[in-house]
């Protein structure tokens, strides 16, 4: 019963909207309109990655945040063992956190260059004064 009405109130406000609704055929009305700013250009454009990999970690430390919640709301039922299985996961999350920050993932600035050490020429190899032997090698 409740499912037939559900469907006949849909079905109902589809049938008004299309009856009661404004018919008109300006050029611009298939065009889409943002903000009040005409569109320029195309919807097809590249983002960079690190757009992607903002969503992704955003994802990722949103979804832990609901399991340290749902910890949070039974704490008193699970006593100190729980206590040291959130800690230990926050520790995790932490050491992450930390690692995308040192790879440089969270980064949204140019790249610096490196602090790779700058390779030193050997000096050449220093001459035997003309007394001297040369040491040689079996």
């Amino acid at each position: 019963m409740y499912f037939a009405a559900v469907v006949l109130a849909a079905a109902g406000m589809i049938v008004f909207s299309y009856v009661l609704g404004q018919r008109h055929h300006e050029r611009a009305t298939g065009e889409p309109y943002e903000s009040g700013m005409p569109t320029t250009g195309t919807a097809r454009l590249r983002l960079a990655a690190n757009f992607y990999l903002v969503a992704m970690f955003f994802v990722i430390f949103d979804l832990e945040s609901v399991f340290i919640f749902a910890w949070a709301i039974a704490v008193r039922s699970l006593g100190w063992a729980g206590f040291a299985a959130v800690a230990w996961f926050i520790a995790i999350l932490a050491a992450a956190l930390a690692y995308l920050w040192k790879a440089g993932s969270l980064d949204w600035g140019p790249r610096r260059p490196s602090r790779a050490p700058r390779e030193v020429a050997a000096p050449p190899a220093a001459e035997p004064h003309p007394g001297e032997a040369r040491a040689t090698v079996p």
